[in-house]
């Protein structure tokens, strides 16, 4: 039951805003995804290796309001009001090929596996019921995906990659049990925090502007 880096998240207001921040900090133009109706959200989105991508994520205004709390955090007004100011990297994604038994070994609660589609894309995903980010997003979220290949590999490839992820936390001990419960301890590096300090998710990246470290904290 391997555990693999799928996706990196930033929110942002609207997709256009979200466009112009990819431009500026990666220097490439990135295109378009498509809608998740069961989130009332829609995305752009690029590769970074043929099994991991990229995802600027907003909410719709075009769908119906879901009839639970969207993903990431999105409903949240203090998740809000930062993407409203300029797009933020907001979690990462991890996939495997068994959601549920990989969700239900772990002490933690990532969230009930819930059926999602995209277009002729369809996976399995675990979401809180309040929709909220996970540790603040220094935890992922946890999908399975039921196509093949992994959609990354159709996606643009625009020179793009991710280089290294680092969670930095208080309680760093705590942060990699819960990783360990679900296989993913190898794939970020946890480093520890002074107490009252703000956990932090940061991602490194290698682009056509060269190396871009992007934060949870702006």
């Amino acid at each position: 039951m391997p555990t693999n880096i799928d996706h990196i998240v930033i929110g942002a207001t609207n997709l256009e805003q979200g466009a112009e921040f990819i431009e500026k900090t990666f220097g490439v133009a990135m295109p378009r995804g498509g809608e998740h109706p069961l989130m009332g959200t829609h995305n752009l989105l690029m590769q970074l290796s043929d099994r991991t991508f990229i995802e600027v994520i907003a909410i719709n205004p075009d769908l119906p309001p879901p009839a639970r709390p969207r993903w990431y955090g999105l409903d949240d007004p203090y998740v809000y009001n930062i993407v409203s100011h300029a797009p933020r990297l907001l979690t990462w994604v991890v996939n495997t090929n068994n959601i549920s038994a990989l969700v239900e070994k772990s002490s933690f609660n990532f969230g009930d596996p819930t059926p999602v589609t995209r277009g002729n894309l369809s996976w399995s995903f675990a979401i809180p019921d309040d929709g909220r980010l996970l540790a603040g997003g220094v935890l992922p979220y946890v999908m399975q995906w039921h196509v093949s290949p992994h959609p990354a590999a159709l996606m643009p490839d625009l020179n793009c990659e991710l280089q290294s992820i680092e969670v930095s936390h208080p309680y760093s001990s705590w942060i990699s049990g819960i990783l360990s419960d679900i296989d993913a301890q190898e794939l970020v590096k946890v480093k520890p925090l002074m107490a009252n300090t703000s956990p932090e998710l940061k991602v490194m990246f290698n682009t056509p502007n060269g190396e871009v470290t992007l934060s949870n904290l702006g």
